[in-house]
């Protein structure tokens, strides 16, 4: 790797203030953008972490009836959308300003939400997620380039810390919000969505943009021909361009594909394979609760006899929400590529800890042992773009962050639901198992997607749960969990790499 690609970003590492005085040195706009990003993570996470489940859902049931396939073509253009659009739209955010983009994404946002609720079918959620992809693009760099220019370098991991905390309390919150939305009917999700973001505009109203003079003087500057600028896409290519965000790109792209297969398959693998009454028995025996705000907090159905998927996975938000603050002020002391390794490999143990167990336990370990390293490597990448980011491109490298989670993401979103379908999917499984106990392939074609497992039951008179075990013992359901883990297991190599070359560029400036 050249050494000779760090021209203008400081790679320098600041000693980072302690946990309270960092705190107490975060002025009210990190506070108001950290109320924004709650909100507009409410919103998103309310349609993301049930979309794999509304999408296999039968249509007899408000879903919309398709195959892991179709869903895997919707997240993978979701996924290049939302990722890419933000290269483009962080220098745009630069140069026009933080508050404008934020407004208009907050618009395009709820358009994405009510195209989801008007269009219950395969092109309607297409075109809503293209919207909210689009929408959430826009307002990310704006969010997180008012972050770093109301932060300072002695604050920084601290401030994401929290701010990754914040965005998590939204994650929390969001699934909860589906979780009983759908159990009422399946638009009352995406309406519900659309009137929790719009308290954006709200938050808009008492927003000041830091730095907005020294913007404003740059246009001046540029327009009288005082200062040359050239045109954005040039400017992001350069930058882009440059081995130190370039190779960060590649090395991280493989985490982000086991990232983003917990949030988009594990809540599929959830509901088709493990059983989670075992722990509403283990903490309220076996009726259950009907105790409506345990319910609503724990993401119980509405019975109040097992954990919903969602409900499930929220454990992580949880976790983030409660702790990352702790997670920040202990990683703050060591070198950020470090924490990052060390999070990639924990999270590499929890996907692998899936494909080895479909107790509900055993989930619920692979869960916490995955948010703790989504708490080390996740809120590091934006602290590290940020602090090596130019002076006046503090957007466009926030903007670059993305990038990997693109390329992650969109792989992930075409071949994880794949991989998935090959290996897992319960839907595949019954279909087959239904031919070879006698039922005739013309009458296995007729069945509604999404309803042959229950088919299943009532032909060959087994109850589902036992069912659910025979088919998972008989079947290499952890397969797919495998081939995710090897792949993170990659990415952990690349990381390793890179942190040993950017520590030979460290000292090679700071001498």
């Amino acid at each position: 790797m050249s050494t000779n690609s760090h021209s203008g970003n400081d790679l320098s590492e600041v000693k980072q203030l302690g946990m309270w005085a960092s705190i107490t040195s975060l002025g009210y706009i990190f506070w108001l953008v950290g109320g924004m990003e709650l909100v507009e993570r409410i919103a998103y996470y309310g349609v993301k972490a049930s979309a794999g489940l509304y999408a296999k859902s039968p249509v007899s049931q408000g879903g919309l009836g398709i195959d892991l396939h179709d869903y895997g073509i919707i997240l993978a253009v979701w996924a290049m959308l939302q990722t890419f659009i933000p290269v483009i739209t962080g220098g745009i955010s630069d140069r026009v300003g933080y508050k404008e983009t934020i407004f208009v994404s907050t618009i395009i946002k709820i358009s994405g939400y009510l195209t989801m609720a008007l269009l219950p079918n395969f092109w309607g959620f297409l075109i809503g997620a293209m919207l909210l992809a689009a929408g959430t693009g826009v307002f990310k760099p704006g969010i997180q380039g008012t972050l770093v220019l109301s932060t300072k370098r002695e604050n920084t991991s601290m401030a994401w810390g929290i701010f990754y905390q914040v965005v998590n309390i939204g994650g929390f919150l969001g699934p909860l919000v589906a979780v009983h939305m759908r159990q009422l009917s399946w638009d009352n999700v995406f309406y519900a969505c659309a009137a929790i973001i719009s308290f954006n505009f709200l938050f808009l109203l008492a927003y000041k943009e830091p730095g907005k003079a020294d913007r404003i003087e740059r246009a001046r500057q540029v327009k009288s021909g005082e200062r040359q600028q050239e045109a954005l896409w040039k400017d992001a290519l350069r930058e882009l361009i440059k081995p130190i965000v370039i190779y960060y790109m590649l090395v991280f792209a493989g985490f982000w594909f086991l990232y983003n297969s917990l949030f988009d398959v594990l809540p599929i693998h959830i509901a088709e394979w493990v059983d989670t009454s075992v722990i509403v028995t283990s903490l309220f025996g076996p009726e259950g609760t009907s105790n409506g705000i345990l319910q609503f907090w724990l993401g119980l159905n509405n019975d109040g006899t097992k954990v919903m998927p969602e409900g499930m996975l929220n454990l992580n938000a949880g976790m983030i929400m409660t702790t990352c603050f702790l997670v920040a002020a202990f990683t703050a002391k060591y070198r950020i590529t470090t924490t990052m390794l060390f999070g990639c490999i924990l999270s590499i143990a929890a996907i692998m800890l899936v494909g080895v167990f479909n107790a509900a336990w055993m989930i619920v370990l692979a869960i916490v042992m995955f948010s703790f390293g989504e708490m080390m490597i996740s809120p590091k990448k934006n602290e590290f773009m940020g602090n090596i980011a130019p002076e006046g491109k503090k957007a466009m490298y926030l903007g670059f962050v993305m990038l990997p989670q693109g390329i992650g993401w969109t792989l992930e979103g075409y071949f994880a639901p794949k991989l998935y379908q090959i290996y897992a999917s319960k839907e595949i499984i019954s279909r087959n198992e239904l031919v070879s106990r006698g039922m005739s392939q013309v009458d296995v074609d007729s069945i509604p997607q999404g309803e042959a497992f229950m088919r299943l039951v009532d032909f060959t008179g087994i109850e589902a749960q036992p069912l659910t075990h025979m088919l998972y013992e008989a079947n290499n359901i952890g397969m797919a969990w495998y081939i995710i883990g090897a792949i993170g297991i990659i990415s952990a190599v690349g990381i390793f790499i890179y942190g040993k070359w950017l520590l030979t560029m460290q000292r090679q400036q700071a001498a």
